[in-house]
């Protein structure tokens, strides 16, 4: 691709009969987003057409049959299928579950081979996505398979950055999921994130507690003086700057959480509740951990709304820049890990 080639951004349609291409193609109906990247989608001709023809989206795309063939400056469509699957909008169908794995599966592939540089992801339905061959909760879980790490769901919005110890399981298995261990990989996993993927030299992390009030000293559960404080507390004395755990419920509210580079929460919701509240249509999914980057907005699939024209693309426009400079920061991160000498003179001349 050459040394000055624009980074080849991957994009995995989703469901059909959802907001995804949608979101995607009014993103990049702007021209000047061509500037920063060369937009890559894993679908086919004639879905794409269909979708932007009944849609109203003015934008012109290049057919192609493989990513290494995308060109600069135009929307490239790989063409994963031949078909034309049916599309209705706003309905969960077994085929439009189908055809946004095929999607995943090419664009992951592609990703893997290096034929794209990173991929973000349109909302799935974690149900019409269930099959023999493809048995995941999510993309994160797919994607922590196949490009290897301990992935972590990173949920991130300027300076807010919310992590999750737990993500996609029911509420009633949260506490006995939570191990010793687990927090150590996930705040790992964190650390060297907020390094490598966000530039900050030396972060500083918050845990939320389990329970309500941190468990009040046992009062309330036993988990986070058993399992959580034991664990910050061997952290901050190597040297991390770990703190916590803080009682959940008044975390956000007061403000607290602008003290940190990020937060870990226990469970999906007492993390994305306040960060979706903070940050709703600015945020990004980012799957930290994993070989290559990926992102993803912050919404579903948004049925409700599919096929009006009304979705609002500006959750997925910061995906993509998101992974562009995730992208940048890792590329650079891993120069400088590599040639300290460059690292010197960079600090000398700042």
């Amino acid at each position: 691709m050459g040394e000055q080639a624009k980074i080849r951004l991957g994009i995995s349609v989703g469901d059909l009969n959802g907001i995804g291409c949608e979101v995607a193609l009014k993103t990049f109906e702007d021209s000047r987003m061509l500037d920063f990247c060369t937009p890559v989608l894993f679908a086919s001709n004639k879905t794409i057409s269909h979708q932007k023809r009944e849609l109203s989206i003015d934008i012109n795309f290049n057919g192609i049959n493989e990513a290494s063939k995308a060109i600069d400056g135009k929307v490239n469509v790989v063409n994963v299928w031949r078909e034309s699957p049916k599309i209705e909008f706003g309905k969960p169908t077994e085929e439009g579950g189908r055809y946004a794995i095929k999607s995943l599966r090419a664009a992951v592939a592609s990703l893997k081979e290096g034929a794209i540089d990173v991929l973000v992801t349109a909302p799935i339905n974690k149900n019409n996505i269930q099959a023999e061959d493809f048995n995941f909760p999510g993309h994160t879980d797919y994607l922590a398979q196949e490009l290897e790490g301990k992935s972590l769901m990173f949920m991130v919005a300027d300076t807010l950055r919310v992590g999750l110890l737990t993500d996609h399981i029911a509420v009633k298995d949260v506490a006995q999921a939570i191990t010793q261990k687990l927090v150590r990989e996930k705040v790992s996993t964190m650390m060297q994130s907020l390094k490598m993927d966000f530039g900050i030299r030396r972060p500083k992390i918050a845990l939320l507690g389990i329970n309500p009030h941190s468990g009040d000293n046992g009062t309330i559960g036993q988990e986070d003086d058993k399992i959580v404080k034991p664990v910050i507390t061997e952290l901050f004395d190597k040297g991390h700057l770990v703190y916590g755990p803080y009682s959940a419920d008044s975390f956000f509210g007061s403000n607290l959480y602008q003290n940190f580079d990020a937060i870990l929460a226990a469970y999906h919701d007492q993390g994305l509740i306040p960060f979706k509240t903070l940050s709703f249509g600015k945020g990004v999914n980012f799957t930290a951990g994993l070989s290559k980057v990926r992102t993803s907005p912050d919404h579903g699939t948004a049925y409700e709304i599919a096929g009006q024209g009304k979705a609002d693309e500006s959750s997925f426009k910061e995906a993509v820049f998101t992974a562009i400079q995730i992208y940048r920061n890792r590329k650079e991160y891993i120069e400088l890990t590599k040639n300290p000498l460059k690292k010197q003179k960079i600090r000398k001349s700042a």
